[in-house]
């Protein structure tokens, strides 16, 4: 790499990640000498970052924490709020947003003072995010762990719960992680099973990159999201789904996940999808629905059934007659018959 900006902003790059890198890999990284990354790093500290180096035959490069980060200076309400804002996009799967978020996360956390980071925790604990129920909710903490040993190619220990609720201890060298938009998967070789396993981050528990290093491995077929597709259609059954909607294609596909597929132009003013999908089939039929426009299930004959018992329920709802209920709680008339309302369901 001939150009020397170029060169600065790749190796600022490579140091934002949380771990500590030996001159001769980064000169590797970036197909320079040993000698030309010594200059890069006193350039760096010339522009005012905070590069740390350690001496012996382990040394090496590495960021130091907590340490404004010039040419982007935030006051201390602007990087909480963008760490809460980041957060929020990866721990959340808001599709588009997932994955840029979880690495710009991983960066910021790495460089904002304790105190800051406290203030981002404790927010967050105390904030309840208004979710789908599905479970597909993770740690945001538990997203940047695994991104970091990604990067770092470091070896991750974790609790982990299977679908029947067997929790075992597991330790893996990850590979990729892989957001299918509702959900996070870490794709990564399994040292106790001696295989390629694939692992909900929701069901993951207490990460902990080791520090112990490894060559990655090649997957055995595809990259890592078509390992995920293809392991997830071996364990889940497969629906095929057509549908027809009254509506230009370019109209549809832009209210539709990718993960349904394009539909294909029927007219000038419709178009069908065909889409074979794992998913289940209520997920299906409020997506359907979401696309706002009229649309026509051709199959399957279960998705048909259950669009018309929610259409039916949801005109009972419309439908319905009585008094509204009010939030005034108790009258002066008297005590009430309700205890105290103050149990919660836990978070397994």
């Amino acid at each position: 790499m001939t150009d020397t900006p170029g060169r600065l902003l790749s190796l600022l790059s490579l140091l934002q990640t949380p771990r500590e890198w030996p001159g001769r890999e980064l000169a590797e990284r970036l197909d320079v000498s040993p000698r030309t990354i010594r200059r890069d790093i006193d350039r760096l500290r010339d522009l005012g970052y905070p590069v740390e180096a350690t001496m012996g035959a382990v040394g090496g490069y590495r960021l130091v924490a907590g340490t404004a980060m010039p040419p982007l200076l935030l006051d201390d309400e602007e990087a909480v709020a963008i760490a809460v804002g980041l957060r929020a996009g990866a721990g959340h799967v808001i599709e588009g947003v997932e994955e840029a978020s979880v690495r710009a996360l991983t960066k910021l956390e790495q460089v904002l003072p304790s105190r800051l980071r406290h203030r981002v925790a404790t927010l967050q604990a105390a904030t309840i995010p208004l979710t789908r129920g599905d479970g597909a909710t993770v740690d945001p903490r538990t997203l940047t762990v695994m991104a970091a040993a990604v990067t770092g190619t470091e070896r991750l220990r974790f609790d982990y719960r299977s679908g029947d609720g067997t929790e075992t201890k597991r330790q893996a060298e990850p590979y990729r992680l892989v957001s299918t938009g509702w959900r996070w998967y870490l794709v990564a070789y399994d040292l106790g099973r001696e295989d390629w396993r694939t692992f909900r981050v929701d069901r993951v528990s207490e990460p902990f990159a080791t520090g112990a290093r490894f060559t990655p491995r090649a997957l055995p077929t595809g990259d890592a999201a078509e390992f995920l597709s293809r392991s997830m259609s071996r364990m889940q059954p497969r629906t095929e789904v057509e549908v027809s909607f009254a509506a230009p294609a370019e109209f549809v596909a832009a209210r539709l996940p990718a993960a349904l597929g394009a539909p294909v132009p029927a007219g000038t003013h419709s178009c069908r999808l065909r889409a074979t999908v794992s998913d289940s089939l209520e997920w299906v039929a409020l997506r359907l629905a979401l696309v706002d426009c009229e649309f026509t299930v051709h199959q399957p004959v279960q998705l048909t059934e259950y669009l018309h018992d929610l259409g039916a329920r949801l005109t009972r709802a419309a439908t319905a007659t009585g008094p509204a209920p009010t939030d005034d709680g108790p009258t002066d008339d008297g005590p009430t018959d309700d205890g105290e309302s103050g149990t919660g369901a836990g978070q397994g």
